[in-house]
Protein backbone atom coordinates (compact mmCIF):
# COMPACT_ATOMS: atom_id res chain seq x y z
CA UNK A 1 0.00 0.00 0.00
CA UNK A 2 2.90 2.21 0.90
CA UNK A 3 3.80 2.83 -2.93
CA UNK A 4 4.32 6.60 -2.78
CA UNK A 5 6.82 9.44 -3.82
CA UNK A 6 7.52 12.37 -2.42
CA UNK A 7 4.71 13.57 -2.85
CA UNK A 8 1.84 13.43 -0.47
CA UNK A 9 -1.01 13.08 -3.13
CA UNK A 10 -0.46 9.55 -3.96
CA UNK A 11 -1.78 6.92 -5.63
CA UNK A 12 -2.52 3.41 -3.39
CA UNK A 13 -1.69 -0.25 -4.08
CA UNK A 14 -4.12 -1.42 -2.35
CA UNK A 15 -3.39 -5.55 -2.22
CA UNK A 16 -1.48 -5.51 0.56
CA UNK A 17 1.84 -7.06 -0.93
CA UNK A 18 4.23 -5.17 0.98
CA UNK A 19 5.40 -6.19 4.00
CA UNK A 20 6.95 -3.70 6.51
CA UNK A 21 7.91 -3.13 9.75
CA UNK A 22 7.17 -0.57 12.29
CA UNK A 23 9.39 1.92 13.94
CA UNK A 24 7.96 2.64 17.63
CA UNK A 25 10.49 3.21 20.11
CA UNK A 26 9.73 3.41 23.87
CA UNK A 27 6.09 4.65 22.72
CA UNK A 28 3.91 1.26 21.55
CA UNK A 29 1.08 0.87 21.78
CA UNK A 30 -0.57 4.18 23.17
CA UNK A 31 1.56 7.24 22.26
CA UNK A 32 2.74 5.50 19.13
CA UNK A 33 -0.78 6.67 17.30
CA UNK A 34 0.60 6.48 13.82
CA UNK A 35 2.10 2.70 14.81
CA UNK A 36 -0.95 2.01 15.55
CA UNK A 37 -3.27 3.29 13.22
CA UNK A 38 -1.32 1.31 10.14
CA UNK A 39 -1.71 -2.11 11.91
CA UNK A 40 -5.42 -1.34 12.71
CA UNK A 41 -6.20 -0.07 9.75
CA UNK A 42 -3.89 -0.57 7.11
CA UNK A 43 -3.74 -3.10 4.25
CA UNK A 44 -0.17 -4.41 4.32
CA UNK A 45 1.16 -7.16 6.05
CA UNK A 46 3.22 -5.63 9.07
CA UNK A 47 5.76 -8.41 10.14
CA UNK A 48 7.16 -6.59 13.21
CA UNK A 49 7.04 -3.48 15.60
CA UNK A 50 10.85 -2.07 17.23
CA UNK A 51 10.60 -0.87 20.22
CA UNK A 52 13.30 -1.15 22.88
CA UNK A 53 11.26 -1.58 25.90
CA UNK A 54 9.18 -4.26 24.71
CA UNK A 55 11.07 -6.34 23.14
CA UNK A 56 10.25 -9.85 23.12
CA UNK A 57 6.51 -9.25 23.31
CA UNK A 58 4.03 -9.56 20.62
CA UNK A 59 1.26 -6.91 18.97
CA UNK A 60 -1.52 -9.20 20.37
CA UNK A 61 -1.13 -8.53 23.75
CA UNK A 62 -1.19 -4.77 23.27
CA UNK A 63 -3.59 -4.85 20.66
CA UNK A 64 -5.86 -7.66 21.12
CA UNK A 65 -8.31 -6.61 17.87
CA UNK A 66 -5.19 -6.27 15.54
CA UNK A 67 -3.14 -8.14 13.43
CA UNK A 68 -0.73 -9.31 15.09
CA UNK A 69 3.75 -9.33 15.17
CA UNK A 70 6.52 -9.48 17.10
CA UNK A 71 7.85 -6.72 18.91
CA UNK A 72 11.41 -6.76 18.65
CA UNK A 73 14.76 -4.53 19.83
CA UNK A 74 16.17 -3.03 16.63
CA UNK A 75 15.94 -3.37 12.73
CA UNK A 76 18.56 -6.00 12.60
CA UNK A 77 16.11 -8.02 14.36
CA UNK A 78 13.09 -7.64 11.47
CA UNK A 79 12.29 -10.70 9.67
CA UNK A 80 12.71 -9.85 5.76
CA UNK A 81 10.28 -6.89 4.48
CA UNK A 82 9.82 -4.17 1.91
CA UNK A 83 10.04 -1.16 3.77
CA UNK A 84 10.20 0.61 7.47
CA UNK A 85 7.84 2.91 8.62
CA UNK A 86 8.33 5.59 11.09
CA UNK A 87 5.08 5.01 13.86
CA UNK A 88 5.82 7.63 15.63
CA UNK A 89 4.97 11.55 15.76
CA UNK A 90 6.30 13.40 18.68
CA UNK A 91 5.40 17.35 19.27
CA UNK A 92 7.27 19.10 17.08
CA UNK A 93 7.43 16.00 14.28
CA UNK A 94 11.14 15.88 14.34
CA UNK A 95 13.58 12.90 13.95
CA UNK A 96 15.31 11.33 17.28
CA UNK A 97 18.89 10.18 16.25
CA UNK A 98 18.81 7.35 18.23
CA UNK A 99 16.23 5.95 15.36
CA UNK A 100 19.05 6.56 12.79
CA UNK A 101 20.74 2.91 13.02
CA UNK A 102 17.53 0.91 12.56
CA UNK A 103 17.02 3.54 9.34
CA UNK A 104 20.69 3.44 8.47
CA UNK A 105 19.87 -0.44 8.80
CA UNK A 106 16.97 -0.59 6.74
CA UNK A 107 18.33 1.10 3.73
CA UNK A 108 21.17 -1.27 3.58
CA UNK A 109 19.06 -3.94 3.25
CA UNK A 110 17.65 -2.65 0.45
CA UNK A 111 14.05 -1.56 2.33
CA UNK A 112 12.00 1.90 1.71
CA UNK A 113 11.97 3.89 4.58
CA UNK A 114 8.47 5.62 4.83
CA UNK A 115 7.92 8.56 7.66
CA UNK A 116 5.42 11.22 8.12
CA UNK A 117 7.72 13.64 10.23
CA UNK A 118 8.47 17.01 9.52
CA UNK A 119 11.71 16.60 9.81
CA UNK A 120 12.21 15.35 5.71
CA UNK A 121 14.38 12.33 4.99
CA UNK A 122 15.08 13.33 1.48
CA UNK A 123 16.89 15.93 3.23
CA UNK A 124 18.91 14.14 5.20
CA UNK A 125 22.12 13.34 3.50
CA UNK A 126 23.43 10.45 4.94
CA UNK A 127 19.93 8.31 4.30
CA UNK A 128 19.92 9.60 0.43
CA UNK A 129 23.26 8.47 0.16
CA UNK A 130 22.07 4.92 1.51
CA UNK A 131 19.19 4.64 -0.22
CA UNK A 132 21.20 5.77 -3.62
CA UNK A 133 23.53 2.92 -3.04
CA UNK A 134 21.15 0.00 -2.03
CA UNK A 135 18.20 0.96 -3.90
CA UNK A 136 16.05 1.92 -2.13
CA UNK A 137 13.44 4.89 -1.74
CA UNK A 138 12.57 7.52 1.06
CA UNK A 139 9.21 8.71 1.36
CA UNK A 140 8.39 11.88 3.62
CA UNK A 141 4.73 11.85 3.59
CA UNK A 142 4.54 14.77 5.76
CA UNK A 143 5.94 16.65 1.98
CA UNK A 144 3.29 19.02 0.61
CA UNK A 145 2.98 19.28 -2.66
CA UNK A 146 4.58 22.47 -4.39
CA UNK A 147 0.60 23.46 -6.25
CA UNK A 148 -1.57 23.98 -3.51
CA UNK A 149 -3.49 27.12 -3.37
CA UNK A 150 -6.05 29.19 -1.29
CA UNK A 151 -9.30 28.00 -1.05
CA UNK A 152 -12.02 29.14 -3.05
CA UNK A 153 -15.30 28.47 -0.82
CA UNK A 154 -16.58 26.11 -2.91
CA UNK A 155 -16.33 22.96 -0.82
CA UNK A 156 -19.88 23.04 -0.40
CA UNK A 157 -20.94 22.46 -4.25
CA UNK A 158 -19.86 19.27 -3.98
CA UNK A 159 -23.25 16.29 -4.46
CA UNK A 160 -21.60 14.34 -0.96
CA UNK A 161 -22.56 15.19 2.37
CA UNK A 162 -19.50 16.16 4.82
CA UNK A 163 -18.77 15.12 8.29
CA UNK A 164 -15.88 16.43 9.66
CA UNK A 165 -14.46 15.14 12.99
CA UNK A 166 -13.14 17.28 15.54
CA UNK A 167 -12.10 17.45 18.84
CA UNK A 168 -11.89 18.97 22.45
CA UNK A 169 -7.72 18.15 22.52
CA UNK A 170 -5.54 16.17 19.75
CA UNK A 171 -5.03 12.94 20.59
CA UNK A 172 -8.48 11.85 21.09
CA UNK A 173 -9.66 9.58 18.08
CA UNK A 174 -10.47 11.93 15.57
CA UNK A 175 -8.41 9.84 13.20
CA UNK A 176 -9.95 6.39 14.51
CA UNK A 177 -13.30 7.69 14.64
CA UNK A 178 -13.63 8.99 10.88
CA UNK A 179 -11.95 5.58 10.20
CA UNK A 180 -14.21 3.98 11.57
CA UNK A 181 -17.34 5.92 10.73
CA UNK A 182 -16.22 5.23 6.91
CA UNK A 183 -15.95 1.45 7.61
CA UNK A 184 -19.60 1.22 9.06
CA UNK A 185 -21.14 3.75 6.81
CA UNK A 186 -20.06 1.67 3.82
CA UNK A 187 -20.68 -1.55 5.34
CA UNK A 188 -24.67 -0.50 5.44
CA UNK A 189 -24.32 0.46 1.71
CA UNK A 190 -23.40 3.95 1.91
CA UNK A 191 -21.30 4.81 -0.67
CA UNK A 192 -18.92 6.57 1.77
CA UNK A 193 -15.09 7.98 2.37
CA UNK A 194 -12.38 8.47 4.32
CA UNK A 195 -10.45 11.68 3.67
CA UNK A 196 -7.12 12.30 5.26
CA UNK A 197 -5.68 15.34 6.85
CA UNK A 198 -2.30 13.52 8.58
CA UNK A 199 0.30 11.36 7.88
CA UNK A 200 -1.04 8.40 9.32
CA UNK A 201 -4.47 8.30 7.29
CA UNK A 202 -2.27 9.18 4.32
CA UNK A 203 -0.39 6.44 4.92
CA UNK A 204 -3.51 4.28 5.78
CA UNK A 205 -5.37 5.44 2.63
CA UNK A 206 -2.64 6.11 -0.25
CA UNK A 207 -3.52 9.93 -0.62
CA UNK A 208 -4.20 13.19 0.93
CA UNK A 209 -2.41 15.92 1.68
CA UNK A 210 -0.26 16.68 5.00
CA UNK A 211 -2.64 19.56 6.31
CA UNK A 212 -0.46 20.15 9.45
CA UNK A 213 2.29 20.91 6.99
CA UNK A 214 0.90 23.13 4.12
CA UNK A 215 1.57 26.70 4.87
CA UNK A 216 -1.35 28.41 6.30
CA UNK A 217 -2.88 30.37 3.64
CA UNK A 218 -3.43 26.99 1.50
CA UNK A 219 -4.36 25.13 4.60
CA UNK A 220 -8.07 25.46 3.34
CA UNK A 221 -7.46 24.94 -0.02
CA UNK A 222 -5.40 21.89 0.78
CA UNK A 223 -8.54 20.33 2.16
CA UNK A 224 -11.02 21.94 -0.17
CA UNK A 225 -9.15 20.41 -3.34
CA UNK A 226 -10.02 16.80 -1.79
CA UNK A 227 -13.39 17.68 -1.14
CA UNK A 228 -13.45 18.16 -4.95
CA UNK A 229 -11.93 15.39 -5.60
CA UNK A 230 -14.24 12.73 -4.34
CA UNK A 231 -17.15 14.97 -3.86
CA UNK A 232 -19.13 14.02 -6.40
CA UNK A 233 -17.80 10.83 -6.46
CA UNK A 234 -19.15 9.92 -2.86
CA UNK A 235 -22.49 10.38 -1.34
CA UNK A 236 -20.55 11.15 1.76
CA UNK A 237 -16.98 12.27 2.97
CA UNK A 238 -15.56 11.69 6.47
CA UNK A 239 -12.96 14.01 6.69
CA UNK A 240 -9.96 13.28 9.43
CA UNK A 241 -10.31 16.61 11.61
CA UNK A 242 -6.67 17.64 13.49
CA UNK A 243 -5.79 19.02 16.74
CA UNK A 244 -8.38 21.27 18.44
CA UNK A 245 -9.75 25.05 18.38
CA UNK A 246 -8.39 25.30 21.23
CA UNK A 247 -5.06 23.84 21.65
CA UNK A 248 -2.22 26.25 21.82
CA UNK A 249 0.05 25.22 19.40
CA UNK A 250 -2.92 23.22 16.46
CA UNK A 251 -5.43 25.26 16.39
CA UNK A 252 -4.30 26.99 13.81
CA UNK A 253 -5.06 23.62 11.77
CA UNK A 254 -8.32 22.82 12.71
CA UNK A 255 -9.77 25.98 12.09
CA UNK A 256 -8.38 25.60 8.25
CA UNK A 257 -9.81 22.16 7.81
CA UNK A 258 -13.12 23.31 9.46
CA UNK A 259 -13.50 26.43 6.83
CA UNK A 260 -12.21 24.39 3.98
CA UNK A 261 -14.15 21.23 4.59
CA UNK A 262 -17.21 23.32 4.80
CA UNK A 263 -18.89 20.52 6.65
CA UNK A 264 -22.18 19.87 7.12
CA UNK A 265 -22.15 17.92 10.12
CA UNK A 266 -19.88 17.91 13.03
CA UNK A 267 -18.41 14.47 15.17
CA UNK A 268 -17.04 16.12 18.50
CA UNK A 269 -14.54 13.86 19.69
CA UNK A 270 -13.12 13.52 23.57
CA UNK A 271 -11.49 11.29 25.29
CA UNK A 272 -12.98 10.14 29.05
CA UNK A 273 -11.48 11.65 31.86
CA UNK A 274 -9.43 13.85 29.95
CA UNK A 275 -9.29 17.84 31.72
CA UNK A 276 -6.21 19.26 30.86
CA UNK A 277 -4.61 19.63 26.93
CA UNK A 278 -1.58 17.23 25.91
CA UNK A 279 1.53 18.14 26.44
CA UNK A 280 -0.04 22.19 28.14
CA UNK A 281 -1.22 20.53 31.02
CA UNK A 282 -1.38 23.74 32.73
CA UNK A 283 -4.28 24.92 29.60
CA UNK A 284 -7.84 23.44 31.20
CA UNK A 285 -10.30 21.95 28.86
CA UNK A 286 -13.23 23.60 28.40
CA UNK A 287 -16.72 22.16 29.31
CA UNK A 288 -18.37 20.68 26.71
CA UNK A 289 -21.20 23.00 26.24
CA UNK A 290 -18.57 25.21 24.92
CA UNK A 291 -17.09 23.58 22.31
CA UNK A 292 -20.35 23.02 20.67
CA UNK A 293 -20.53 26.92 20.38
CA UNK A 294 -17.27 27.63 19.28
CA UNK A 295 -17.21 25.29 16.76
CA UNK A 296 -20.58 26.11 15.27
CA UNK A 297 -19.83 29.63 15.62
CA UNK A 298 -16.75 29.47 14.08
CA UNK A 299 -18.00 27.57 11.05
CA UNK A 300 -21.45 29.73 10.57
CA UNK A 301 -19.45 32.79 8.53
CA UNK A 302 -18.00 30.15 6.36
CA UNK A 303 -20.51 27.57 5.96
CA UNK A 304 -23.38 26.65 8.77
CA UNK A 305 -23.03 23.29 10.69
CA UNK A 306 -23.86 21.34 13.48
CA UNK A 307 -22.62 19.22 16.22
CA UNK A 308 -24.42 16.46 15.44
CA UNK A 309 -23.15 13.60 18.06
CA UNK A 310 -20.25 12.90 19.75
CA UNK A 311 -17.36 9.90 19.55
CA UNK A 312 -16.02 9.42 23.43
CA UNK A 313 -12.50 7.64 24.07
CA UNK A 314 -13.08 5.10 26.35
CA UNK A 315 -10.02 3.34 26.40
CA UNK A 316 -9.09 4.13 29.78
CA UNK A 317 -11.84 3.24 30.92
CA UNK A 318 -11.52 -0.78 32.20
CA UNK A 319 -15.04 -1.66 32.23
CA UNK A 320 -18.18 -1.82 29.81
CA UNK A 321 -20.05 -0.57 32.58
CA UNK A 322 -17.98 2.14 33.61
CA UNK A 323 -17.68 2.96 29.94
CA UNK A 324 -21.15 3.16 29.23
CA UNK A 325 -21.71 5.83 32.37
CA UNK A 326 -18.92 7.74 30.79
CA UNK A 327 -20.48 7.82 27.08
CA UNK A 328 -24.10 8.66 28.25
CA UNK A 329 -22.69 11.69 30.92
CA UNK A 330 -21.04 12.45 27.76
CA UNK A 331 -23.95 12.97 25.76
CA UNK A 332 -25.63 14.55 28.37
CA UNK A 333 -23.01 17.76 28.24
CA UNK A 334 -23.13 17.58 24.60
CA UNK A 335 -27.05 17.54 23.69
CA UNK A 336 -26.87 15.32 21.26
CA UNK A 337 -26.16 11.23 20.49
CA UNK A 338 -22.92 9.99 21.47
CA UNK A 339 -20.61 6.02 21.74
CA UNK A 340 -17.48 4.98 21.95
CA UNK A 341 -17.58 3.86 18.09
CA UNK A 342 -14.81 1.32 18.88
CA UNK A 343 -15.56 -0.12 21.80
CA UNK A 344 -19.54 -0.63 21.31
CA UNK A 345 -20.01 0.49 17.39
CA UNK A 346 -21.12 3.43 15.92
CA UNK A 347 -24.81 3.13 15.72
CA UNK A 348 -25.71 5.70 17.59
CA UNK A 349 -23.48 8.57 15.55
CA UNK A 350 -24.51 7.08 12.13
CA UNK A 351 -28.28 7.55 13.08
CA UNK A 352 -27.62 11.02 14.36
CA UNK A 353 -25.91 11.46 11.10
CA UNK A 354 -28.95 10.40 9.27
CA UNK A 355 -26.61 9.45 6.10
CA UNK A 356 -29.10 6.82 4.43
Amino acid sequence: MLSVTNSTHMTADTDGSRRIAILAHEKFPHEAKTATGVIRYGSDEVVAVLDRDRAGDRVSEHLPDAPDAPVVESMADAPDCDALLIGIAPIGGGFDDSWRPDVRTALERGCDVVAGLHYFLTEDEEFVALAEEHGAELHDVRKPRDDLTVSRGIADEVDAEIVLTVGTDCSVGKMTVSLELARAAADRGVDAEFVPTGQTGIMISGWGNPIDRVVSDFTAGAVEEMILEKGDERDVLFVEGQGSIVHPAYSAVTCGILHGAMPDKLVLCHEAGREVIHGYEDTALPPIPDYVDLYEDLAAPVHETEVAAGALNTVGVDDDKAARAAVDAYADDLGAPATDPVRFGPDEILAALDLE
